[in-house]
């Protein structure tokens, strides 16, 4: 039986369709999981985000594998974001400096006193926290409207 060449044209778009459609699920998918945990050279894990319903219940997800949580906000309780994170230990050194993607940022420390340091707006706020080695601690930041 020989080949119809019209059958081959078809089976060969019907596979590229689904290749096609595969790729917009996966790019869908890989767009729709933004929030990825990040690694200071220092080994401390960190996350980012929580613009949207579908970027905070991904965040509440992964909370337990954390053991602090930072919340950036106006005091007239609008999120923000594009927060420059600084954490500083105990003995003066910088162990995380980054910008938050979103109005939360999650990060497991070693048990101990911090200084964490968040700038919004040039205006920096300070908090002393003694994070635990499990429990997730919450920490709010809040700016006047300027």
């Amino acid at each position: 039986m020989k080949p119809n060449p019209g059958m081959k044209s078809k089976l060969l778009s019907y596979g590229c369709a689904a290749i096609l459609l595969g790729s917009a699920s996966f790019l869908a998918l890989a767009a729709d999981n933004r929030e990825t945990i990040a690694q200071t050279p220092g080994g401390i894990s960190y996350v980012s985000g929580g613009v949207g319903d579908g970027s905070i219940d991904r965040l509440n997800m992964m909370a337990s594998e954390f053991n602090l949580k930072l919340v950036f906000a106006m005091k007239s309780g609008n999120y923000v974001s594009d927060v420059r994170v600084v954490i500083i230990d105990a003995k003066g050194k910088t162990i995380l400096d980054t910008t938050s993607e979103g109005p939360w940022l999650l990060t497991r420390l070693p048990a101990g006193n911090y200084q964490i340091v968040a700038s919004f707006a040039g205006k920096a706020e300070k908090r002393q926290v003694a994070v635990g080695a499990s429990k997730l601690r919450t920490i709010d930041f809040r700016w006047a409207a300027e």
